[in-house]
């Protein structure tokens, strides 16, 4: 009966030990990329914000992923894009509003965990308020911006 106990223990020790080296194996590179947060390049904006290019690049056709950082108290200004955009925002609050009358009063709520669609050639404009926030953008590229601000 000890001895089964003891080969038990054993063997739940050895299991342990397998599991541990297991997870410490190195990733094949040609199935999974993990790019840590450190690794992340970021690029200012005009606008306020900054952008770091995940997947693609927006400035030509195809599928991009980008994450976009509004610095507080920034904002766009009245615009459209030429496609579709998905948007989730990742961490902070996210201001939307649309239209060509820029009015800072008249923007909503998208707080962490929201998913917004930017539909093809509408206006609208955004940005943050008192907090930094973080977006998640997919779209197809080019992601040309066009003014629509009435003066």
């Amino acid at each position: 009966m000890k001895t089964n106990h003891f080969l038990r223990g054993a063997a739940l020790a050895l299991l342990c030990c397998v599991g541990v080296a297991a997870s410490a194996a190195e990733l094949n590179p040609k199935a999974v990329k993990i790019d840590l947060p450190k690794d992340i390049k970021w690029v200012a904006n005009p606008s306020g914000s900054e952008t770091a290019i995940l997947v693609g690049d927006p400035a030509k056709p195809g599928l991009y992923v980008v994450l976009t950082k509004w610095h507080p108290h920034k904002n766009s200004r009245p615009h459209s894009h030429p496609n579709d955009r998905y948007i989730t925002v990742l961490s902070g609050t996210w201001w939307i509003s649309t239209g060509s009358d820029y009015n800072p009063d008249l923007l909503k709520p998208a707080p962490a965990g929201s998913f917004v669609t930017h539909y093809a050639n509408e206006v609208h404009y955004d940005g943050a308020k008192d907090e930094e926030v973080i977006l998640q953008i997919v779209g197809i590229g080019p992601a040309t911006s066009t003014s629509a601000e009435k003066k």
